[in-house]
């Protein structure tokens, strides 16, 4: 695909960060069963539900573009799970774990973060009223997720240090 003008770059990065919601869709459930904190897994199906609605919000975002919502496979996010998934495997105490875990699902909000703040820039810029709606609310609550992490981290972290 041709990427001249920005129009072009936000659909390419819509189906990029398709791809990265559907591949969280796969892995937040094995985030939560891996957890030992209640609190920890409940934030993470929480979290997974909102990432349901993430998908629908994106597909719903393409319709200005005037072609089809189809995902590009985000390399990131596979990196990013892959390093997740490894940490998963780790054998540790419990509470290093869900130290660990909160490390690996954070870098994946930042990296959700940032694609939302290029694309609701780039969606203002563009005109695009209906898909600017949507992706805040995305990044609303993508910020509203690493703020609960680093919340939960703090107490976990402290957990981590003395066993």
């Amino acid at each position: 695909m041709s990427l001249d003008t920005l129009a072009d770059a936000f659909y390419d990065e819509l189906r990029d960060v398709l791809s990265a919601e559907k591949q969280l869709l796969k892995v937040l459930p094995k985030m939560a069963k891996k957890s030992h904190s209640k609190d920890l897994k409940a934030a993470f199906e929480n979290h997974l539900a909102e990432t349901e609605k993430h998908v629908e919000r994106v597909e719903q975002s393409f319709e200005e573009t005037g072609k089809s919502a189809r995902a590009k496979a985000c390399e990131a996010m596979k990196g990013i799970i892959k390093e997740g998934e490894d940490c998963l495997k780790e054998d540790a105490d419990p509470e290093v774990k869900d130290a660990l875990i909160i490390a690996c699902a954070q870098k994946a909000e930042h990296y959700e973060i940032a694609t939302y703040g290029t694309l609701c820039t780039w969606a203002e810029v563009l005109g695009y009223s209906k898909a600017l709606k949507l992706l805040k609310q995305n990044i609303d609550e993508e910020e509203s997720a690493d703020k609960k992490l680093t919340k939960l981290s703090k107490n976990l972290n402290k957990l981590a240090a003395t066993a």
